[in-house]
């Protein structure tokens, strides 16, 4: 790949190497409507915010011209010194993001202003490089291009924290293989499992969360270029031609490869105006990720209870503090985690329906996604950057989840009970009895133990020693551990292979 792929790196590098923000100063001011991420803590002052702010899309809208442009003159369709000037004038930090955002009001999207602002300042080196800016392209071309930049950019930040998850996943699920836990259903204590085997399952949704990731960096994210109705006219000579259209000496063929080649990015089949499937794969892949990492975020925040106590997040000055009770510390790792989780999803949908766009390009559907998919990318790489520090600092506390295994005073086993009596008893009989004992062991808090060694029933078939053994729930966690090990041990299936691409971008 040519500079135009790294020429966002000043721009995300400003805020993506903290964790966190910095603290604000008392009557520090900051620009009029600027979104700092006050009403989105996941996502404020992580990588992922800075690779979607607003400088990081204008960057890629310019990557995306200059990209054009090289590409172009690798064609010879323009002159490889307007080129030159094109990338040398193409960074972010020369316009007025202010004037530009509000300049769009005119033309409902960013980049006719843009185009304007940056041939000026192209005519000002080299008033003949002026001529080839934004040659032959269209605004969806580049704004769509640059989409893809931004997501393919901030795909691989999130990526690099979905692997952080699974290996602190790994370590939890090695340590904690044989370590014996209630498992809950419908919120109430059910058969014991192991916590290695709950952090096996964690590691493989984030698994698979990451295999979608990497199928979109694998070839399913296309640069756009079709002009101004996707017939790529506009990249074509001018003038009368036949018809069938026969295209110049490959000439097409030639463009799409260099541009792939300067931007990083996959060659489509089509030219995708109003064919959205990107946008449909982005916002399943997103929606997918931050409700697998929902599903530990909601696991931590009940095994955090104070009644539970069974996890606590990791520690740090300040964090979890209440405003109006000293004794807390909230699980706020957690719940900012599942805040993206029910968001996502939702925003997704409205990425989904707008594959619902008509004609060859689309007055509004095309407009509605920019928001959508920006929000979905960084809240996304919010909850991916907060679970990587949850999961590496979890602290896990199996001597409370030995006490919470034995509340239901061997009631948790009644299930190995009725299996172990049924072929004496019969199944029926078998779940009746035990059924009652339990009901009579939790209505008079007698053991479940005593209740059934007093069983008529029992006598002959189970002494004080068997019950003893059948009522231990730290022996009853099935095929746990194997489970566990076959998790870690077998390899992910890899991204399927980059899509067969037609003649044409």
């Amino acid at each position: 790949m040519s500079g135009a792929v790294s020429a966002t790196a000043s721009a995300v590098a400003l805020v993506a190497g903290s964790a966190q923000a910095p603290p604000v100063a008392a009557g520090s001011g900051s620009l009029p409507g600027l979104d700092a991420g006050l009403l989105s803590p996941v996502r404020a002052g992580t990588p992922a915010e800075a690779a979607v702010c607003d400088t990081a899309w204008l960057q890629a809208m310019l990557d995306a011209e200059a990209a054009l442009a090289r590409a172009q003159a690798t064609t010879g369709t323009l002159p490889a010194s307007a080129a030159q000037t094109i990338t040398a004038v193409a960074h972010a930090d020369r316009f007025d993001l202010t004037a530009l955002a509000r300049g769009s009001r005119l033309s409902a999207n960013p980049v006719v202003g843009l185009v304007h602002a940056l041939t000026a300042l192209v005519a000002a080196q080299d008033p003949a490089a002026a001529e080839y800016v934004h040659h032959g392209s269209t605004s969806q071309d580049i704004l769509d291009t640059a989409a893809m930049l931004v997501a393919d950019r901030t795909l691989r930040i999130i990526r690099g924290d979905l692997t952080r998850v699974i290996d602190a996943l790994t370590a939890l699920a090695l340590e904690h293989r044989d370590t014996p836990m209630a498992g809950r259903t419908l919120a109430l204590h059910a058969a014991p499992t192991t916590f290695g085997l709950k952090a096996a399952g964690w590691r493989h949704l984030v698994s698979d969360a990451r295999l979608r990731v990497d199928r979109l960096l694998d070839g399913n994210l296309p640069f756009s270029l079709g002009g101004a109705a996707g017939t790529l006219a506009g990249y074509l000579p001018p003038g009368p031609r036949p018809v069938p259209v026969p295209v110049p000496d490959g000439l097409l063929d030639r463009l799409a490869d260099a541009y792939a080649g300067e931007t990083g990015l996959a060659r489509p089949v089509l030219p995708w105006h109003t064919l959205r499937t990107p946008l449909a794969d982005l916002a399943a892949a997103l929606a997918f990720t931050t409700g697998a990492l929902g599903k530990i975020a909601i696991d931590v925040q009940s095994l955090t209870r104070t009644e539970v106590a069974e996890v606590t997040e990791p520690a740090a000055a300040g964090r979890g503090a209440s405003s109006a009770m000293p004794h807390k510390r909230n699980p706020v790792l957690a719940t900012l985690i599942r805040c993206a989780a029910l968001q996502v999803p939702v925003i997704a949908a409205g990425l989904t329906q707008c594959l619902v766009a008509e004609d060859e390009r689309s007055a509004g559907a095309w407009h509605a996604e920019w928001a959508l998919l920006r929000e979905c990318l960084r809240l996304a790489g919010g909850a991916a950057h907060t679970a990587a520090e949850l999961t590496a600092g979890l602290v896990v506390d199996p001597a409370r989840m030995h006490t919470n295994l034995h509340l239901t005073g061997g009631r948790i086993v009644s299930e190995r009970l009725t299996r172990t009596l049924a072929p004496h008893l019969g199944a029926r009989t078998a779940k009746d009895l035990i059924t009652r004992a339990c009901r009579t062991a939790d209505t008079t808090g007698t053991p479940l133990g005593t209740v059934l060694a007093g069983a008529p029933e029992l006598h002959g078939l189970l002494d004080a020693a068997d019950l003893t053994d059948l009522l231990d729930p730290t022996t009853y966690t099935g095929a746990a551990a194997a489970l566990v090990d076959t998790a870690l041990t077998t390899p992910p299936p890899p991204p399927r292979p980059r899509s067969v691409t037609g003649p044409t971008p």
